[in-house]
């Protein structure tokens, strides 16, 4: 069974979870493409890393989800940037590594497309929801979370991230999805 990624469940709401994720370390590729194809672009690089092309040449397990954000130095220029499907853009697509796994641990990448990152632990709204993998479908979900967030008084910081959990192979109704938005906690 695929791990998944941990958290504990602060609060639930009627469009959201408030979630408390702990640190965790993710392997990641930045990617220059459309919302769509950024996750396949950077998928071979990602999976070649936890298949064994690191200086260990030691395989990591895969887990769920995959993360997908805009890379941060988009996000910094301009806290929401709208673009269509077809015009590229800089992402960020991550695996979440087991959690046994610390970034003393991890093996160290041999593609200079692979970093490693440790998150820190961080509270966020998370929307589930089930279908097909497009930026209309995360826009909207995106939207109503960023509603939701906002009316529990809640503060968004950061650009939120897109986590899938299933393989391409699971039928597009049954896709597990989710919009992660990190919050202020400072209030």
């Amino acid at each position: 069974m695929t791990e998944k990624q941990l958290y504990e469940v602060v609060r639930t709401y009627g469009e959201f979870e408030l979630r408390r994720y702990p640190s965790h370390v993710v392997a990641e590729v930045v990617v220059r493409a459309s919302f769509e194809d950024a996750g396949n672009a950077a998928f071979r690089t990602l999976a070649g890393y936890i298949g064994g092309r690191n200086r260990s040449a030691r395989t990591i397990a895969m887990t769920a989800p995959v993360v997908q954000r805009e890379s941060e130095t988009i996000a910094m220029t301009s806290p929401v940037v709208q673009r269509e499907t077809t015009e590229q853009g800089e992402y960020a697509v991550s695996f979440v590594l087991p959690s046994t796994v610390t970034l003393e641990t991890a093996p160290v990448p041999t593609s200079p497309e692979v970093t490693l990152h440790e998150r820190p632990t961080a509270l966020a709204a998370a929307r589930r929801y089930r279908g097909r993998w497009t930026e209309a479908s995360f826009k909207r979900h995106r939207a109503v979370l960023d509603r939701a967030v906002r009316a529990a008084g809640l503060i968004p910081v950061g650009p939120p991230r897109w986590a899938r959990f299933d393989p391409p192979l699971v039928p597009a109704p049954l896709r597990r999805n989710e919009v992660v938005q990190d919050l202020d906690e400072s209030g």
